[in-house]
């Protein structure tokens, strides 16, 4: 616990230093979206880009660049170099601790995304087993994760504290960065036992032969998170009002991407998804296209009660404190009381 505090206190410290006040730097007509990675969550930025939805909307984007973790995604915001963040909703909570002007953008995945993957030679529990078994057999493993203070430590962490044990000694969480193709090969080499990483880590081990999705909120295995606001788009209240047309055209554009996520055929949408994640083996894309339409919501406004679903989340992970209100962080156009 004391490590991840110094971790979050630390990109905290970073955020607030210098600059922190500032807002966009692009010219009118135009925003830089930085993003965490290429994970599920942002392929409708991916759908799009490629389908011309921005510039039909009348916004185009500039700088996309991928930051590796939430922080630096919140980081850049606060700096300026970016107008809008694509991370989770962790990331947003965090920048809301030290800025109330945080808000959120759009909702891209409305299910916890992050998979527990176990490698091929862990035998001490079954992905059919009770949870709480599937959990204690976790104990003294060692646990690959994106970093400290990341979604994919909070899983861990939460699944810990429902049977009783601590994630931060009863396990080893091994920081490996945001790439699947590092987290698999850590895997593989059995530099970790397990993953707690980002969709599509479990169909990329399984199709690889070196893994098994072990564990998946998204699949309904945690009852607590279904149905949580997860991955998400968020910015703060200076660009919305400095640039209230492009953040418009871009919340357009998304919608639609989603909406075509939902409504285009499979091949279609494995199609885009082969050269959104390049390189990613055909056989893991099979499932994908109709797991996305489980986990991402046709409408980028955010459900109350997903919402309060998260935030019982974060507050019981102890990941992020002074949690900001519903009312607060979700703009009125974007609220949904369901």
């Amino acid at each position: 616990m004391r490590r991840r505090a110094l971790a979050i206190l630390a990109v905290l410290v970073l955020v607030a230093s210098g600059c922190a006040q500032r807002s966009s730097t692009t010219p009118p007509g135009v925003l830089n979206v930085g993003q965490i990675s290429n994970s599920i969550a942002f392929f409708p930025l991916f759908v799009a880009e490629q389908k011309g939805y921005f510039t039909q909307e009348g916004v185009k984007l500039g700088d996309r660049p991928r930051l590796g973790t939430g922080a630096k995604v919140a980081a850049a915001l606060k700096s300026g170099s970016i107008d809008l963040g694509a991370g989770v909703l962790t990331d947003a909570l965090n920048l809301a601790r030290i800025d109330d002007k945080s808000r959120l953008v759009a909702n891209l995945v409305d299910r916890y995304y992050v998979d527990v993957v176990v490698g091929s030679s862990f035998t001490a529990a079954a992905a059919t087993d009770p949870l709480d078994q599937r959990i204690r057999a976790l104990r003294g493993t060692k646990i690959g994760i994106t970093g400290p203070g990341s979604g994919t430590e909070a899983l861990v962490t939460y699944l810990f504290a429902k049977v009783g044990l601590n994630s931060a000694t009863d396990c080893e969480l091994v920081n490996l960065g945001s790439t699947a193709a590092s987290a698999l090969g850590a895997l593989k080499a059995g530099r970790v036992d397990a993953l707690a990483f980002f969709q599509p880590i479990a169909q990329q081990a399984a199709a690889a032969g070196i893994g098994t999705r072990y564990i998946s909120p998204a699949a309904g295995d945690v009852p607590d998170l279904v149905r949580t606001a997860h991955g998400v788009v968020f910015t703060t209240q200076r660009i919305i009002d400095k640039k209230p047309k492009e953040v418009a055209a871009f919340q357009r554009a998304i919608q639609r991407a989603q909406r075509y996520i939902h409504e285009a055929s499979a091949a279609e949408v494995t199609t885009m998804l082969a050269a959104y994640l390049k390189g990613i083996d055909p056989k893991a894309l099979t499932d994908l296209p109709e797991l996305m339409r489980t986990e991402m919501p046709e409408d980028i406004g955010f459900a109350r009660a997903s919402f309060d679903r998260a935030i019982a989340f974060h507050r019981a992970t102890g990941l992020v404190k002074h949690l900001p209100a519903y009312e607060q962080i979700v703009p009125p156009e974007l609220r949904d009381q369901s």
